[in-house]
């Protein structure tokens, strides 16, 4: 994957949050990660009162801004460890309410050159949205730091402070608030994305199928999952090696990745196993899995060729709309249910099972 795509990648890859905070609770995290999350609340709170009425304290004794800081941090505190953790949404309001109170409270501050300093706070919050949210989202946080920092910069320079302290002040917050953590997240992004992809095709792996799954059955009307099972494929590496095997196994993942369609989910969720998922309807369900069978069997110009049993799962919501969506387990155990059929009547076959029952059972011509 060349520069341009990994970056495309990374900038339109929807993280799912759902299933990090779901991974964290199988590790017993979130609770450590709640009560340091609020304690951060905590000490905001803290450095309000401390801060109150001193000289580089907001105006006022103890002063509204003073005020209104203290009580948010203790109100953040009392969320964050006696609520669960918050939704997608309430995640994304608390941690903006954060971004834009930081960097009101410390533009208060007399001391312009302290309240530049709460601005480091920003690394705080953009920290949790680089693991937690997409990069869409860290880029509207950057965009409000570098908002913040001109800010910040610009009132040390309108007090009659040196132009030159301004200068390196921004710098320094530029390269702390700005730019670090995008690139922290880009690596970030890099490892977890390594971690669901399979080593020897590049595509996913089970796990990533896993979570990208989901996404797509919520996201579509209808969904088809296929699995292909390559046929004798022990043979193959019997009788050419195992080098030779897995240059098999790359040709068939570049073939189903150039013959699917283009929002379709490829994974190699096994040896010689792969599952394609697409939002394709069940009227053209089998013609989508006849050419991937095709593709796979498909002549070349070496001496090994395979074929591949398909086993097609399919859920036409337009067909049934009052129908229960199934799960993507049920989708996949009925995609491979429907592959071994294929493979017991000899392989190179496509058999489907339509998990949406017909139109006529839901709505029956008056006799």
């Amino acid at each position: 994957m060349n520069d341009g795509k990994t970056l495309r990648a990374w900038w339109h890859d929807p993280v799912d949050y759902l299933w990090l905070v779901r991974m964290l609770a199988e590790r017993r995290a979130l609770a450590p990660l709640r009560i340091l999350i609020g304690a951060g609340g905590a000490a905001i709170a803290i450095l309000g009162a401390v801060i109150a009425g001193t000289p580089i304290g907001p105006p006022g004794d103890p002063g509204v801004a003073s005020a209104f800081g203290v009580i948010s941090g203790v109100l953040w505190t009392l969320r964050w460890w006696l609520r669960p953790w918050p939704s997608k949404t309430e995640s994304l309001l608390l941690i903006g309410f954060a971004d834009i109170l930081f960097t009101i409270e410390f533009l208060q501050v007399p001391d312009r050159l302290f309240g530049a300093m709460g601005a480091m706070l920003l690394v705080v919050t953009g920290s949790y949205l680089s693991f937690f949210h997409s990069a869409r989202v860290l880029a509207l946080h950057t965009a409000w730091s570098f908002l913040s920092v001109v800010l910040f910069s610009a009132r040390i320079v309108t007090s009659g402070g040196d132009v030159r302290l301004a200068l390196a002040v921004a710098l320094l917050l530029l390269a702390g608030v700005v730019a670090a953590l995008p690139a922290l997240q880009f690596l970030y992004w890099l490892l977890r994305t390594e971690s669901l992809s399979d080593p020897l095709t590049a595509l996913l792996n089970r796990r990533g199928l896993e979570i990208r799954l989901p996404h797509l059955v919520a996201r579509y009307p209808a969904v088809s999952v296929m699995t292909l099972d390559l046929d004798r494929f022990k043979s193959v590496n019997d009788t050419w090696g195992h080098r030779v095997g897995d240059s098999v196994l790359v040709r068939t993942a570049r073939r189903l990745q150039d013959t699917a369609a283009s929002t379709a989910l490829v994974a190699r969720t096994g040896g010689e196993e792969f599952v394609v998922a697409a939002p394709i309807p069940a009227a053209a369900a089998r013609a989508a899995a006849e050419r991937l069978r095709s593709a796979v069997a498909a002549t070349t110009d070496t001496a090994v060729e395979v074929t591949a049993s398909v086993g097609v799962a399919v859920f036409d919501a337009t067909i049934c709309p009052e129908c229960p969506r199934p799960t993507p387990e049920r989708l996949l155990q009925s995609a491979d249910a429907a592959m071994y059929r294929a493979k017991q009547s000899g392989g190179n076959l496509v058999e489907v099972d339509e998990l949406t029952p017909p139109r006529d059972h839901h709505h029956p011509v008056p006799g």
